[in-house]
């Protein structure tokens, strides 16, 4: 069950409700992120328009995106409004929500394989992975482009980095970036063959990048496919963007013709 560290949510924050009762003055949720601990929807709080009947809006068993405007912390309780939450704001809960309950299952399953409970994920792994990424899942998909390093680095113990990332391997696949350019390097000189190379060479990063790799290979001298691949589009762009320009200026150095043109 997907949770929070936070007892109580906050006012303004989105939560996850499951409608559990509907009566005609409102409606009782069970909000999933806090131990199905119930809320209140008032009628009032339903829909900008009018509603004849509140069933038409909300049923038994839904769930429901809504937002906290009551918090009696004394007492435990909370009231909630459908009405206020917008279209944009629905999605992006349930996107949160469904990354959510992935990360929740990765845990639960990674703690079983090594003998720990689901609170000991939480307390060893999750929190920390929140603390340093914002969202459980975005660590975990750091992980899974740069490794172990990720999860060292947010305190993760040893005993659990080795069998995360090999859960991680089979519930996580990383988007990847594509930009590929097609060149043309001429030389007419005695050693032309050399500055080609030379030049090409020019073309590969100094230092290793995990999240970048480059690759150069032939279509038939004097055309080349420059491809670069990348989780990060911007760090991809960035990267072709300072090859493509340092091996122009290395160009008018050898004497050596020199173009591009991208294609994807």
């Amino acid at each position: 069950m997907v949770r929070r560290r936070e007892k109580l949510p906050e006012v303004g924050w989105l939560v996850i409700g499951t409608v559990d009762k509907v009566f005609e003055y409102g409606a009782y949720l069970k909000l999933d992120e806090y131990n199905n601990m119930p809320a209140f929807l008032p009628w009032s709080e339903l829909s900008s328009k009018w509603v004849r009947n509140i069933r038409d809006i909300v049923k038994e068993g839904q769930k429901v995106v809504v937002k906290v405007i009551r918090v009696d912390r004394r007492k435990g309780h909370v009231d909630v409004s459908l009405k206020r939450v917008s279209e944009g704001e629905r999605r992006r809960k349930i996107l949160e929500w469904k990354r959510a309950q992935k990360a929740d299952k990765i845990l639960e399953i990674v703690a079983k394989k090594i003998g720990k409970t689901i609170d000991d994920a939480y307390s060893e792994v999750g929190w920390k992975l929140e603390d340093v990424y914002g969202e459980i899942y975005k660590g975990f998909e750091e992980a899974t482009i740069k490794g172990a390093e990720v999860l060292r680095k947010a305190g993760v113990p040893n005993e659990w980095i080795e069998p995360l990332l090999n859960e991680l391997k089979k519930h996580i696949e990383v988007k990847k970036l594509k930009i590929q350019y097609v060149l043309s390097v001429r030389s007419l000189s005695g050693d032309g063959v050399h500055r080609v190379k030379k030049l090409l060479c020019e073309l590969y990063p100094k230092e290793e990048d995990k999240e970048v790799k480059v690759r150069i290979y032939t279509a038939g001298p004097p055309r080349y496919i420059l491809e670069v691949v990348s989780t990060n589009f911007k760090k991809a762009e960035a990267l072709t963007n300072s090859l493509l320009k340092r091996a122009e200026r290395l160009a008018k150095k050898l004497n050596v013709e020199f173009a591009y043109q991208r294609v994807k």
